[in-house]
Formats: structure tokens, sequence, C-alpha cells
């Protein structure tokens, strides 16, 4: 690689890139939930003068494809947890494979930072990092630390949380935990100066429901007739947008038939932001990047977690929202036609209490997540931030509970 080269020859401010001349490796499983932020943080340091070597696996090339002063490399990786035995020899020898070559790599380019955002493709760089002696931290999307990040937590010189609170961060790891919050795209981020409107007694009642990037099959069975089982007056008022899966779509559509609700119907909402923006509640899945969004935004959310998510970390992700009073939680096997309808006649009839929850969700939201997270990278390389937004309340003031 030739990185060196090239980086030495850019002449920058220190004052305005901080980072110049410095290569921060980052690190990440291949979903888009591990990804997002990833990247955000990414383009963050690059702003900074910062050349970014970016580890992952082959499903993640298109995430970073076309990211100016971000360089791609692909290494073996394969999970190994819910996993048959030839699976986890098979997810274990790949792992091997590609701690070799992230090892091989992180030697020659001698980054001054390796940064982690979880999934197994992130463990070949971040234990190579240890055992190189380059400092490292995590980042954890969701309220409970991940497995990948476990295996790495205790080295680890910094831990970003995108909590309040995480479960399953070891007790002597408390002090090196910093509520970052977890970026978001930055459209969403724009919404958090806009104001909550709530719905009036006569106008429009502006419902979003998604079921993160694939839709989710018991949003699309359930909702509809819970929403058409509604008293009429509130029925004629209701404006939905429904993401539903595209196999789901002909089904859903003829149960709003003739309800007299006007229902958006679609497999992909490409409009996300400007329906978050105009939204009075949002019925959702309850993962890191949803949740990130419902907050920053400053949205109340009916919040239904996926049971099956492993170390059930939506219901926890859920459950901080809700504790904080921004959401209501409702689990999937109290998630009935009966039971919905019954909580959506009384919270949309109550404005004062959505406009409550909106303000509670906003103020668990971080909108500037990826610049605390690049703020992060500077302390961890001793350049102090001074002057950054919040950055004196940077370090989460109540650690993980386990």
């Amino acid at each position: 690689m030739d990185l060196m080269t090239d980086i030495q020859n850019i002449e920058v401010s220190p004052m305005e890139h901080p980072l110049a001349g410095q290569v921060i490796a980052l690190t990440s499983g291949g979903t888009g939930g591990h990804m997002f932020p990833a990247v955000a943080l990414a383009r963050a340091l690059v702003r900074r003068g910062a050349h970014v070597l970016f580890f992952t696996d082959a499903r993640a090339s298109r995430y970073t494809e076309g990211v100016e002063g971000v360089e791609t490399i692909i290494l073996p990786a394969g999970g190994i947890a819910g996993k048959g035995l030839k699976g986890r020899i098979t997810g274990a020898l790949r792992l091997g494979l590609g701690t070799m070559k992230a090892r091989a790599l992180l030697k020659k380019s001698r980054p001054a930072a390796v940064i982690g955002f979880g999934g197994y493709a992130s463990i070949p760089a971040t234990l190579s990092a240890k055992w190189l002696g380059i400092p490292f931290a995590i980042h954890e999307q969701n309220a409970v630390l991940g497995r990948a990040n476990r295996m790495v937590a205790g080295a680890a010189h910094r831990i970003a949380t995108s909590f309040p609170t995480v479960k399953l961060i070891a007790p002597n790891d408390a002090a090196k935990v910093i509520w970052t919050g977890n970026p978001i795209r930055h459209e969403v981020a724009a919404l958090a100066s806009t104001e909550y409107d709530a719905p009036t007694s006569e106008g429009p009642v502006r419902l979003l429901i998604t079921g993160g990037s694939q839709g989710a099959r018991v949003l699309s069975e359930i909702l509809p007739a819970a929403l058409v089982a509604l008293p009429r007056d509130l029925r004629n008022r209701l404006i939905v947008t429904q993401q539903a899966r595209s196999e789901d779509l002909e089904a859903v559509r003829k149960t709003y038939e003739g309800s007299g609700i006007d229902v958006t119907l679609a497999s992909f909402i490409e409009d996300i932001p400007e329906r978050l923006r105009d939204c009075h509640l949002v019925i959702a899945r309850s993962g890191a990047s949803t949740v990130a969004e419902l907050t920053a935004a400053g949205r109340p959310a009916l919040l239904v977690p996926l049971p099956s998510a492993i170390d059930d970390h939506q219901r926890f992700n859920a459950q901080q929202v809700e504790e904080a009073g921004g959401a209501w939680l409702l689990p999937q096997d109290r998630f009935t036609t009966e039971i919905l309808s019954e909580r959506l006649t009384k919270l949309l009839q109550n404005p004062a209490a959505l406009t409550r929850a909106a303000k509670a969700a906003k103020a668990t939201g971080r909108p500037n997540a990826a610049e605390r997270l690049a703020d992060m990278v500077l302390d961890l390389l001793g350049l102090n931030p001074a002057g950054s937004p919040d950055h004196d309340n940077m370090t989460q003031k109540d650690p993980q509970k386990v």
C-alpha cells in the first residue's frame, strides 16, 4: 500500500484538520445496522483530515463504495452463533484467515487507532489491534453489548454506546463507557431542529408504520385490521404510510379497502425523513437505527420488538425509550387486533400524551452522534476536542446495568 506517501504529501491546517496525516482504521460487520454508523464516522474522520482504512466483509463493500478518503479492505469472516458444528468450524476458520490478513495489513499501515462496530467481521481487526498495541475502541449500537464486541471489550480503550445504559458491559469496563449515540443519516438528524405538531381534535392523524429494511409480517397481518376497527370518526381522519413486504402488499391493501382510511403502501419507503417529520405516531420494530432516528427527530412511537433478535436486544432498546417516556413498548405476544385497536383509540385521542412522548424522545436523542464519535477518536489519541458539541457530557453518567 502507498498510503503513507500519499498522506504525507497533504498540507492542511492542524486546527481545521486535527487528524491530517493520520490513518484511522474502522471495522464492521456487513449488515446495515453495523455499516451505517461506521460509514458515518468514516465521513466525519475524513472531514477532519484522516485517511480511513475500512476492514469489513464482502457483503459491505457497497456501503463504502465512492466514499472519498476511505479505502475498503475485504476480509474473510464468518459467524459462529446459532450455527451447527460444521458452520461453527467454517466460521472459525474464516475468522482465523481474516485475522491473519488484518494483522499483516495493520502492522504495515500502522494506523493511529482502530474503531470496531461489531459483527463477526470486526473481530479480526480489533483483535489484531490488541495484539499489536494499537489503541482501539468499539461502538455498540444496541442496548445489549453484542457478541463480537464482548470478545474485545475488556481490552478496548473506549466503549461508545448508543444508549445511556447498555447491558453485559463488565463492571470493570464502566469507566471506559462514553454515550455518543448512534449516527444516523443527515436528513433525519436535521429533524432535531423541528417541533412536534400534535394532532388536533378535528384534523388529520398521520401514522408511519415501518418494519425495518425487510418489513415485518406481524405489522402487515395485525395493524390494518386494528386500524379498520377504530371508531369511524377517528378512522376517517387517518393518513397512513405503511411499509410491508412485497408479498404482503395485496393482502394489506384488501384489508384497508372501504375503510375510509387514506393509506399509502410500499415495500420500501423512499421519503422516510419527510414522513417522519410530518407523522404524529410511528409504529415500528425497535432496531438500533430505528430507535436512533426516532429519538433524534423527537417523534413518539409504539415499538414492537422482534422476539427473535439476538440476546433480545430489540426489547431492551425499546425499554430504554419507554423508561425515558418517549415510546410505548408492546410485546409481539400482546400485539393483537383487539389490544392494538384499544391502545390506539386512547392514544390518538390524547395529543397531550403524544406531545410529552415526543419531547421525552428528543431529550434522549443524539443527532450529532457521528461528531461525538469523531471527538472520541481525538480523545483516544490525546487530541482533546475542546469546544466540541457537548464534550463535557460525552461520558456516560449512569454506566451499564449488568
